[in-house]
């Protein structure tokens, strides 16, 4: 049984990948359920940690754990007392102190703890690029690291796809301070946040200019992708935040600057949590075609910001 503590998603969502990936390797026949805790019902975990009649293993992945109502918290914990040898269960809580209950009553159970530190510092966020371009088998040196992170910004899903971009179409070893200037050309971040914002702010046209003059000048879809995903998750952060906080309590309890948020303030306008969602869903479908599940990387990321204006909008 393990547990995930944190709220910087990118690596919490790795850190569940791998214990799920460690389970499928320890047994081919590794059933996994993936589930959201505000959607577990009372039951389910017995359910699905019965022994199997075939006896393969089993590997349940809770998300959002905190979401998780009482009776449930009561379940997971009295489970994680008499944990079956056959079932990996794996809970992803983001911290604080909703469903604390949960996490102090697992942690007192003996479930394995790995805790996801937010990344905030500068020195951090230059030390993530260095591991991530280290994953895809490469170096970079320390002023490229710098270049890149200028250049894309702190967002670690950004910065990683990024970084996997460059390692993919770079081919020496070490990836210098050159090589990042002529892949972002310097505008990595502007074009992209520019298109993101003018598709968040139902500027159709605006928004389908600056991104043709972005492919054209040659930013990666991916990082296109990167920033409409941002620009849409910055949204559903704001919005979603506590009416009670404000300007600095606001800031750090969603780790974005004061200025960025009196932007996105301004972009909330028109968007409601269905039209969100829709954009959301068209950003994910465009992530998997320019990453090789389509034909038309450029077609894909114009229709994609023409769901998000239309998201917005209702037309």
């Amino acid at each position: 049984m393990t547990l995930v503590v944190g709220d910087e998603e990118l690596l919490a969502e790795r850190a569940v990948a791998a214990v799920v990936t460690a389970a499928r390797a320890g047994g081919a026949g590794a059933e996994v359920h993936d589930l959201v805790g505000s959607k577990v019902a009372t039951g389910e975990l017995t359910q699905l940690t019965s022994p199997s009649l075939f006896g393969d293993q089993i590997v349940v992945v809770i998300r959002s754990a905190q979401d998780l109502v009482k009776d449930v918290i009561a379940e997971v914990v009295a489970y994680a007392k008499r944990p079956s040898d056959d079932v990996v269960l794996v809970l992803a809580h983001p911290g604080g102190v909703k469903g604390k209950a949960l996490v102090d009553g697992v942690k007192k159970a003996g479930a394995k703890v790995v805790t996801i530190s937010k990344v905030t510092k500068a020195g951090d966020r230059l030390d993530f690029v260095k591991s991530e371009v280290k994953r895809a088998g490469r170096n970079i040196s320390p002023d490229a690291a710098q270049a890149l992170l200028d250049a894309v910004g702190n967002d670690l899903r950004e910065l990683a796809a990024a970084c996997g971009q460059l390692a993919f179409d770079t081919q020496d070893k070490t990836i210098n301070l050159n090589a990042v200037a002529r892949y972002h050309k310097g505008r990595a971040e502007v074009t992209g946040f520019n298109v993101a914002d003018s598709a968040v702010e139902g500027r159709l046209g605006e928004a389908l200019e600056q991104l043709r003059w972005a492919l054209g000048t040659g930013v990666a879809p991916v990082l296109l992708v990167s920033a409409l995903a941002g620009g849409l998750r910055s949204i559903a952060k704001v919005g979603g935040a506590p009416r009670n906080l404000r300007g600095g309590q606001l800031a750090s309890q969603l780790g974005m600057p004061p200025w960025k948020i009196d932007r996105v303030k301004r972009q909330l306008n028109g968007w409601g949590p269905e039209g969100l969602s829709d954009a959301m869903q068209a950003v994910a479908d465009a992530d998997e075609q320019v990453k090789g599940g389509g034909a038309d990387p450029a077609y894909a990321l114009e229709h994609t910001v023409q769901v998000i204006v239309a998201s917005r909008t209702g037309r």
